[in-house]
């Protein structure tokens, strides 16, 4: 699976190469700054483009504009942005911006390398990757006239779960219910947001982006 790190942080630059090396990745360019990541995002096309939020010259919000962007010339181009803070306004133009393949992750969650890799590969593999952190920050205020709002607390929080892109096992083990009840959940949430019927996958990312979209 072809990568392309965006980072600045000499460190975690050369970090993240070793890991992603060592689990069968291969990084086809490591880039350190806003105004290259755009090219080299094109150019490469990666399966999937691992991108710190801050980079230079602003440190500001150069990595996550230079995603959207890139996602504008490259439609459904996987992003899995890394961060320290939840920088909402683009944040939030990112992950809406449709066909899922992206995630948030705040970066002290690179520190738990399976759940960090697991993300990776489920990013690439175009769904989503949400930290929980995140999503609390985001999903701060709600819409009226949303198709969210038809949604039961039950039903809610099971979709809550699923735009941090645990599957059906890992929802029913968090929520103390069995798998049937949390398919029961996923296919009343389907229906009630109005998402036809299509791969399961890929009504759970328009589910997600239904979710982010509406907050």
């Amino acid at each position: 699976m072809r990568v392309l790190i965006a980072e600045d942080h000499a460190l975690l630059r050369d970090g993240l190469i070793r890991l992603l090396e060592a689990h069968d990745f291969t990084v086809v360019e490591a880039v350190d700054n806003g105004p290259r990541l755009v090219p080299a995002l094109v150019e490469h096309r990666p399966d999937v483009a691992v991108v710190d939020v801050r980079l230079p010259p602003t440190f500001t919000d150069e990595g996550l504009k230079a995603a959207i962007e890139a996602r504008r010339q490259v439609p459904g181009l996987p992003i899995l942005v890394l961060s320290q803070y939840v920088e909402q306004l683009y944040a939030r133009e990112l992950l809406t911006g449709g066909g899922g393949a992206v995630g948030y992750l705040l970066k002290d969650r690179v520190s738990n390398v399976a759940d960090f890799l697991d993300s990776v590969r489920r990013v690439a593999a175009g769904g989503t990757a949400m930290d929980p952190d995140v999503i609390g920050q985001l999903l701060a205020r709600s819409t009226r006239d949303s198709p969210v709002t038809r949604l039961t607390p039950r039903e809610s929080e099971v979709l809550g779960l699923m735009a941090e892109g645990r599957s059906n096992a890992a929802i029913a083990a968090a929520l103390f219910v069995t798998e049937k009840a949390v398919s029961k959940h996923t296919n009343n949430i389907f229906a009630k947001l109005d998402l036809p019927p299509s791969e399961d996958d890929n009504r759970r990312v328009m589910a997600v982006l239904t979710y982010l979209s509406s907050r």
